[in-house]
């Protein structure tokens, strides 16, 4: 082989060749939760950024962008997809809004991506923000706002929240931060004016309750379990929305 194909080895040389059928070979490197070891960018989380900044220069420029994808707990019993859409989109008056919510998922995301992997990553996220919108309908037969709009991605943030601290607590490292974080969101949740608090706890809970089930699962039985628990908390809160719409008379298309 030519000087240009050679790669170093432990002892000698090896072709071109010879070094990528070993890295094919190769099992791939996983962290102690089993998320694939990857080089490069947390891919998921700069994804879901751009969809929500996307979404919110849509919502500023048309004008019907924002009424077709928002939640209400009336309005999802007739176009239950936007039980999802809301949380891509945010106050288009409100700057903060957006660049809170994109700042807490960058601080907690990348972690979490890499923890969890990429899959994981992503079912907790989209199931953490249906959890906040079923949250919005559980509550709403106590506080009220059947017809109440909200968006934002604060419901599937906080779920990144819940998830974090039980990965933290379950490698053993230092919660504290996170507390602190989760605290200060829910005292401000209930503080400011017009935060969906409802969409917050229902957040918090389905990610908690995912990132323990992702987190203490066995080695050896962690995809099954792991499909298992995400399976099984979308049913929980598929039912939960229907008892709730049920009770309360609230038809579904």
């Amino acid at each position: 082989m030519c000087p240009q194909c050679q790669r170093t080895a432990p002892v000698g040389v090896q072709c071109v060749d010879c070094v990528a059928e070993a890295a094919r070979a190769a099992r791939p490197t996983t962290t102690v939760l089993g998320g694939r070891v990857r080089d490069g960018r947390p891919v998921v989380t700069l994804t879901i950024i751009a969809a929500c900044v996307v979404s919110y220069l849509l919502q500023r420029t048309v004008e019907t962008w924002t009424l077709q994808w928002a939640f209400s707990p009336r309005i999802g019993a007739v176009e239950p997809w936007r039980f999802l859409t809301a949380a891509f989109l945010h106050s288009p008056s409100s700057l903060f809004h957006i660049g809170f919510n994109m700042l807490a998922l960058w601080m907690v995301g990348p972690y979490l991506e890499a923890a969890l992997g990429r899959w994981r990553y992503v079912t907790l996220y989209l199931l953490s923000a249906i959890g906040g919108s079923v949250g919005a309908v559980v509550l709403a037969p106590v506080v009220g706002g059947w017809n109440t709009a909200m968006v934002g991605a604060s419901g599937a943030v906080f779920g990144l929240f819940g998830a974090v601290l039980v990965v933290l607590r379950r490698l053993g490292r230092d919660a504290g931060g996170i507390i602190g974080v989760i605290v200060l969101n829910v005292v401000m949740s209930f503080v400011l004016p017009g935060i969906a608090w409802q969409a917050h706890l229902g957040g918090l809970a389905v990610g908690a309750a995912l990132g323990a089930a992702y987190a203490y699962a066995p080695a050896a039985r962690r995809r099954q379990v792991s499909v298992l628990a995400s399976i099984g908390v979308l049913g929980v809160l598929v039912m939960a929305a229907l008892v709730t719409y049920a009770a309360n008379g609230i038809p579904l298309g």
